[in-house]
């Protein structure tokens, strides 16, 4: 671990808790330099404590505080996990989360891949690995600007596979279903609610095996790109249409 033996140092977005968190206690324990970037201090601290890791107290969508943290850094590992949701029909929708989600989801992605993009092509090495969402490839209902923003990304690492054909940088799009995070709550604001409607006998996926999933990627030889992973819980599929009656 990992598949290029040369990969030191990785960055991880949204690493407080759920994906973000699991993702650095897994990098750290592989001995990883990590730096761990998210809003909440006090969680970063705990996390830097238990793992070792670097922590940012950062909101990602500030581009210029990005790339005054990591720019020097020589990146092998970007995990592009941070991101917000908010489910209502866009007839109801708040002005302002309209702005939130494409500055988080996608905007941010761009501005951090492009800051730690050209020291991978100098170095012909690195993986960039986006959490993107089933939102992002099935139409639900409600998810208009979730499901644009993650197809957006998704479209991105695609393209972004074509920009840098020929390089030692591979790209890899985590898809997964429902995983018990604490997105629910916050898109919410209920917590309990959230836990009740969403999480409680769904056996959803868990932080951990999306860690898994990540670490996964990341260790298959150099030849090798793991292009996506599509992960749902068993006990969910997507598909299927709605009708008015």
């Amino acid at each position: 671990m990992p598949g290029q033996g040369s990969y030191r140092t990785a960055v991880v977005t949204g690493a407080s808790s759920g994906i973000g968190a699991a993702t650095v206690e897994r990098l750290a324990a592989a001995g990883f330099e990590v730096h761990a970037i998210a809003r909440r201090t006090e969680r970063l601290k705990e996390l830097s404590e238990r793992t070792g890791c670097i922590a940012h107290a950062l909101d990602i969508t500030d581009a210029e505080s990005c790339r005054k943290a990591i720019g020097d850094l020589d990146v092998d590992i970007l995990v592009n996990n941070a991101g917000a949701s908010h489910n209502a029909r866009l007839y109801d929708y708040p002005f302002e989360k309209i702005d939130q989600l494409i500055d988080l989801n996608f905007r941010a992605v761009a501005h951090l891949t492009r800051c730690v993009l050209p020291g991978m092509m100098s170095r012909n090495k690195g993986h960039v690995v986006i959490v993107s969402s089933m939102a992002g490839h099935y139409p639900m209902l409600g998810s208009a600007m979730y499901s644009a923003t993650k197809a957006a990304v998704s479209q991105f690492l695609d393209v972004m596979r074509l920009d840098t054909n020929g390089s030692r940088i591979r790209w890899t799009e985590i898809v997964p279903g429902r995983v018990a995070t604490e997105a629910f709550a916050v898109s919410s604001g209920d917590a309990k609610l959230a836990k009740e409607k969403f999480l409680d006998g769904k056996e959803p996926l868990q932080p951990a095996d999306m860690a898994d999933m990540i670490m996964f990627a990341l260790s298959a030889p150099p030849h090798v790109n793991i292009s996506r992973i599509d992960a749902y819980p068993t006990r969910q599929a997507s598909g299927g249409f709605v009708y008015s009656e």
